[in-house]
């Protein structure tokens, strides 16, 4: 199988690239290495996946249309397009919307178009976001829900992203399946989210920002279990031409409050945090929580990492990785 991944250098699509790779697949990775944050990690990321001759990659922005026809011959025979290519992170969408517009919206359509002009035209595997369920009263979350309401400029972009899949599957036959992924959190996350800071805060006696008291449930995701899910929807969608655009929850589907959280933190870095609590940021949603019986039903989608395990694996990667490159933020 020969795979065009975007984002590859991205902390998803890398482990996505990892696994493509040890089932045999040849993959031709994309990224923009932007440094929204650290571009060594992503080096790092890159690095392991070079070392490996199945994989190669190209340095490309997928957000300038300018970027298609490089794409078109890049990637002119491929049979399926994993697109987890986009700007990241809730909160700074309110600092620059014009890069989530840029990276999530104008690069669907880059993608898309890109996709309508491959040789097999090949469908597409994208990742979305729990995020597009907004400020929701009604969890656990499913895909019927409206998802028409969200509360942070990333949220409106992905949630753009999926009507666009939809556009292209009516005007050009493109088929697709979309992922709403749950926080999530495992070795060689992003360094802005929360495993990586409090991870980070904690070890070095520092003091931890708990936004809300505490007071906020998410449906924390190790990215081996959501690495699951990608391979069990590419799958899918090769082998049943017939169906287009299924969306599908990869979730945990077992929210955790956030000060459980920071306590599977604590234990597994042997610290105790010094919380620095702080009102609710705009932008950010209370509760998450994945009704994961659809993916669980089409794609034997069942997480199995947990909470515990997660944190601890993550923890002792990070123990070792900080020492070895010296924590590149």
């Amino acid at each position: 199988m020969k795979v065009l991944l975007t984002g590859a250098a991205g902390f998803i699509g890398f482990h996505v690239a990892q696994r493509l790779l040890a089932q045999g697949a040849r993959v031709l990775g994309l990224d923009d290495l932007n440094d929204y944050y650290s571009v060594a990690l992503k080096r790092d990321r890159l690095r392991l996946l070079e070392a490996q001759e199945r994989f190669q990659f190209r340095q490309l922005d997928i957000a300038s249309h300018r970027s298609l026809e490089a794409i078109v011959a890049y990637a002119a025979d491929v049979d399926i397009v994993l697109h987890f290519a986009a700007q990241a992170g809730v909160r700074y969408s309110l600092q620059n919307p014009f890069a989530y517009v840029d990276s999530n919206v104008r690069g669907q359509v880059v993608v898309f178009e890109a996709a309508a002009r491959l040789t097999r035209r090949a469908p597409v595997v994208y990742a979305s976001s729990s995020s597009v369920y907004g400020a929701d009263e009604a969890v656990p979350f499913t895909e019927t829900a409206r998802a028409d309401r969200p509360v942070s400029i990333y949220a409106a972009t992905k949630r753009a992203g999926e009507l666009l899949a939809h556009a292209y599957s009516a005007l050009h036959g493109i088929r697709s399946t979309g992922l709403r992924l749950f926080t999530v959190y495992g070795r060689y996350g992003r360094p802005d989210m929360a495993p990586w800071l409090f991870t980070e805060a904690i070890l070095n006696g520092r003091p931890i920002p708990v936004f809300n008291n505490g007071e906020m449930l998410r449906d924390f995701t190790h990215v081996d279990d959501i690495v699951d899910g990608v391979m069990a929807a590419a799958k899918r969608i090769l082998e049943r031409p017939g169906e287009t655009e299924p969306i599908y929850n990869l979730g945990h589907n077992s929210p955790v409050m956030l000060l459980d959280f920071i306590a599977a933190i604590e234990k597994a870095a042997g610290c105790r945090a010094i919380m620095d609590m702080r009102p609710k940021p705009a932008g950010d949603v209370v509760r998450t929580c994945a009704d994961i019986a659809l993916a669980e039903r089409d794609l034997g989608f069942r997480p199995g990492t947990s909470l515990d395990d997660g944190i601890a694996d993550f923890v002792g990667w990070f123990k070792t990785y900080s020492a070895r490159s010296g924590g590149h933020r």
